[in-house]
């Protein structure tokens, strides 16, 4: 699956409003993982969105660069964070221009599936400051929902079945994978955590998932027809009540190397 079909409207204003802000979770573990006693100052959220990723920057960087290849999610995070301490511009990972020496610290959610890493890389060595950091990050909806099995059911025997994972990159890093760059992989952690979302919600986030995003804007399946599908298929087993959804997510901190 091609990154370029994030280009859309559509997704673009639903990444702003209907994705869960657990990437301040993550913030939170980077400061008690690195120790921080005070903020960085210069950061690159590459792959930014609609900008959620680089407003969790924020809570721990003093100044802030989103980057993204779709100009409509751009657009959307400029108009949601048109304050000062950000800034946010159309460039893929691999072609960011910064001074040499000039980034404290690096952050990529859920996009690096996309980036080519022998390209990147070497790019992040460069541009970070001695001891820079580069948080690679990401989390996910699963197929458990508290207190809920048929959830779980509906999960693999209706939504996989009609919407099935793209196929998207998804090894491990090792340090002889980033050691060649000159990088050193510290740290690798998976957690799980739950947000809760009531059925509609739910199923505005889930049009925003790449197994959705595959059928409907590549594929041409009608996005009417999809919600009907959600609604009707979901309203079996979930009423008006919120319902908490479990979510696993990792983080990976690799610094540069001296």
């Amino acid at each position: 699956m091609n990154q370029r079909q994030f280009d859309y409207r559509r997704i673009a204003q639903g990444y702003a409003k209907d994705r869960p802000f657990l990437h301040g979770q993550v913030m939170n573990k980077v400061r008690e993982a690195m120790n921080l006693s005070q903020n960085y100052k210069n950061g690159i959220d590459i792959g930014c969105g609609a900008g959620l990723s680089t407003k969790a920057l924020r809570m721990i960087c003093d100044h802030v660069i989103g980057t993204d290849i779709s100009p409509e999610m751009i657009q959307a995070a400029s108009a949601l964070y048109d304050e000062d301490g950000y800034q946010f511009q159309v460039c893929k990972a691999e072609e960011i221009e910064a001074t040499a020496g000039s980034i404290d610290i690096v952050t990529a959610a859920g996009v690096m599936n996309w980036v080519d890493e022998t390209r990147f890389l070497p790019l992040l060595h460069t541009i970070l400051t001695d001891h820079g950091l580069f948080l690679l990050y990401d989390f996910w909806i699963t197929d458990q929902m508290e207190q809920n099995s048929a959830y779980t059911d509906w999960w693999h025997h209706e939504y996989l079945v009609q919407f099935p994972k793209p196929k998207r990159k998804e090894e491990r890093w090792t340090q002889k994978d980033v050691g060649k760059y000159g990088l050193q992989l510290v740290l690798q952690e998976e957690y799980t955590t739950t947000f809760e979302m009531d059925k509609e919600h739910f199923i505005r986030f889930m049009l925003l998932q790449s197994n959705v995003i595959a059928q409907v804007e590549e594929k041409g399946r009608d996005l009417e027809q999809v919600q009907t599908w959600f609604y009707d298929t979901l309203s079996k087993f979930w009423d008006e009540e919120r319902q908490k959804l479990v979510f696993q997510g990792y983080n990976w901190y690799i610094t540069r190397a001296i």
